[in-house]
């Protein structure tokens, strides 16, 4: 059979179990099978994540804290511990490195991973995800598959603590009937462009041409066109660099003066400094993030010919930042990130290779 795309490649797409909430349920048995949303800042605040109890009642990340203890009252909320959250996934990385040097973490909570040179990527998968729960005590959902794009879309179709491999001879039959929505990048508001198009299925998509597509899409009608024919070359990047360090908070009352943000400000760029000085990171461009009580958000940034890292200097440029024009309206939330860094790649680290025995490798 003639493929048009690599079929040489094996990659997985490892991506923990409702992460964050089921760290909180692992520390906190009193909490286990119960509703539980992790996030902060009381009723304004947003949930970061949610537990397989709660998104029952519709509780997803990125929903207001408000609107979430309406769909379900007995929601616990657990205030995130990050440093907690960095400790087991370093483990995890630790974990993928004795099976590839090829790990490109995208979160603390999932990674991708080319196994191109084992047998098997569905048996490694298998081994991984045993290793995970023995070492951690969390479950994992894998996804495997010829790159990154259809192991991504695999790996959600089992959970939680499950997975999903897409062999070659597969793929072209799994794409034509799944639902444009389910493609990864494929958001809300394109989801809905699509369908009101007529675009419903990967076959309706793979029926448009590449013109047809860019028209409509720009840019992102040559990304549609090749992955709805499994086609997308992007490789694992074990040395994938951040592209900015930022941080940002929402206020317990909306502010309606600039000199009141000043304060707030000033917090932000001490720790944004902090976690710059962490990194080892200085970055050209500050970026200031506005949002509005009506939840309308703008972004104001300037790019200099020198370094930014210091909290006076990050602050300085942020007040210019904010007095470049008038509010629009009282502010619920502001950040402050640095972007065009200075980041320097580092060597791959050294794994250790892992034997299998012969009589139970997999096709795929």
């Amino acid at each position: 059979m003639h493929y048009s795309f690599d079929i040489n490649r094996k990659i997985i797409h490892i991506d923990m179990d409702a992460f964050y909430a089921s760290v909180e349920q692992l520390d906190h048995p009193e909490w286990r099978g119960k509703a539980l949303a992790v996030g902060g800042g009381g009723d304004r605040g947003v949930v970061a994540a949610a537990s397989y109890e709660a998104r029952k009642y519709g509780v997803k990340s990125a929903m207001n804290n408000a609107r979430a203890k309406i769909l379900c009252p007995q929601l616990i909320f657990a205030k995130p511990r990050f440093e907690r959250y960095k400790e087991i996934s370093e483990t995890l990385r630790s974990l993928f490195l004795e099976y590839t040097p090829l790990v490109e973490p995208l979160s603390l909570d999932e990674a991708y991973l080319d196994v191109s040179n084992y047998p098997s990527a569905t048996l490694i998968a298998e081994k991984i995800r045993e290793q995970i729960k023995n070492q951690t005590q969390l479950t994992a959902s894998a996804g495997i598959s010829i790159n990154k794009f259809l192991a991504k879309i695999a790996s959600d179709w089992n959970k939680p603590d499950g997975q999903k491999t897409l062999p070659p001879d597969e793929i072209i039959p799994f794409l034509e009937n799944l639902d444009v929505k389910k493609f990864h990048g494929i958001g809300k508001k394109t989801k809905l462009k699509m369908y009101h198009l007529g675009i419903y299925t990967g076959k309706d998509l793979k029926a448009h041409t590449l013109d047809f597509l860019k028209a409509h899409f720009g840019k992102s009608g040559q990304y549609y066109y090749e992955v709805v024919r499994g086609i997308h070359n992007s490789p694992v990047k074990p040395e994938r660099i951040p592209k900015s360090v930022g941080i940002e908070r929402t206020f317990n009352t909306n502010l309606s003066s600039e000199l009141y943000l000043e304060e707030k400000l000033m917090l932000l760029a001490q720790s944004l400094a902090e976690r710059l000085q962490k990194k080892k990171r200085a970055g050209k461009t500050l970026t200031l993030k506005i949002k509005y009580s009506d939840f309308i958000q703008e972004t104001r940034s300037k790019t200099g010919a020198h370094f930014l890292a210091t909290k006076g200097v990050l602050f300085e440029r942020a007040k210019e930042l904010l007095y470049q024009e008038k509010l629009k309206n009282s502010v619920r939330l502001i950040g402050l990130s640095v972007s065009n860094l200075n980041t320097e790649k580092t060597k791959p680290t050294l794994v250790k290779k892992i034997a299998l025995k012969k009589q139970l490798l997999l096709p795929f």
